[in-house]
């Protein structure tokens, strides 16, 4: 008797799709690129040739390492089904009266170079209006001045040259250009750990969000409030008489439109600071950063982001009262 199971055939073992996410590979150029201009800026400042290279050198050293790692960081895994990517453009102006539809489109596409740019070059320009106007002698002496009745006071054997190097890297268009660039650095690090606080923050609310998409966010979120902060304070600069500005508190913004007018600086720092965080400006960007982890993450709710958003306002605002009331005499 012949077996009714001999043509029976066990099904083949399921295979397992190759599901990594891709990495950011394209940046590996780029960190290469910079480590080694960076490399080449230091090397020469060493020699003396460009006045103040080392430091500019090691920040874009220190950046191109940074960017090479950042690309071994999977993207976020595309279903297939999403919208297109917005241009850079649409996204830079989409962000003021679309910003949800953005922050959705970030989290496939969370390109931010566009938003990058932008920041960097609003934050330079008006710097660059600020020395300007006020003049480098005057800002560069406030602050020494400042300098000698705070904790951190050099020796003084020191104090003539270090105001003698800050007027030059104020005065030197090379070393201006200089702070130009390092200002690229600056801002580039200080998202990027802002980004990873907020995915930490998302994850430990029980959201899902990958760190390309919480980089984009926190980018596009600041954008606005960069744009019209620095805007609003190019105008009012050239409309207010130099002497009546700050040469300190005057450089990060001159938009008075929180609590912070209530109090004055050196008599009361830590309150001013407290003041300074309730604004319209100030709210508008909290609120853009909840709106842009929420969209821009592929589970997290609205709860916790608006969690993961005050808590880093309330930790920022704890910094900038501690930071405040030890050096109160910068502000005053």
């Amino acid at each position: 008797m012949s077996d009714p199971n001999q043509e029976f055939q066990p099904p083949a073992p399921p295979t397992i799709a190759d599901e990594r996410a891709p990495r950011a590979s394209k940046l590996i150029p780029y960190g290469i690129g910079l480590f080694v201009i960076g490399l080449i800026v230091c090397v020469l400042g060493i020699v003396k040739v460009v006045p103040g290279g080392i430091g500019t050198g090691a920040a874009f050293a220190f950046w191109g390492v940074l960017l090479f790692a950042f690309s071994f960081i999977p993207l976020p895994q595309s279903k297939g089904d999403e919208e297109p990517a917005m241009s850079g453009l649409q996204k830079v102006f989409g962000i003021f009266y679309e910003p949800t539809r953005v922050f959705r489109n970030l989290r496939a596409h969370p390109h931010w170079l566009a938003a990058f740019l932008v920041v960097v070059i609003v934050n330079a320009v008006y710097a660059t209006a600020f020395v300007q106007r006020l003049t480098p002698e005057r800002i560069v002496g406030y602050t020494m001045d400042k300098l000698e009745q705070s904790p951190i006071k050099p020796p003084e054997d020191r104090m003539a040259q270090a105001k003698e190097d800050a007027l030059q890297t104020a005065k030197q268009p090379i070393q201006r250009v200089q702070t130009f660039a390092k200002s690229f650095v600056a801002i580039f690090v200080f998202v990027c750990f802002v980004a990873a606080l907020c995915l930490l923050g998302v994850l430990a609310f029980g959201g899902r969000m990958n760190f390309w998409q919480a980089f984009a966010a926190v980018f596009y979120s600041y954008l606005p409030v960069a744009v019209i902060g620095k805007l609003v304070s190019t105008v009012i600069l050239f409309i207010k008489s130099p002497d009546d500005i700050h040469p300190i508190l005057g450089q990060e913004t001159l938009v008075q439109d929180n609590l912070g007018i209530l109090f004055t600086p050196g008599e009361h720092p830590a309150l001013f600071v407290l003041g300074t965080a309730v604004g319209v400006l100030s709210l508008y960007g909290l609120w853009l950063k909840a709106k842009g982890l929420s969209n821009a993450g592929q589970k997290v709710s609205s709860s916790a982001a608006w969690g993961v958003s005050i808590s880093l306002w309330v930790l920022s605002l704890i910094i900038g009262m501690i930071f405040a009331t030890l050096f109160s005499s910068f502000i005053s």
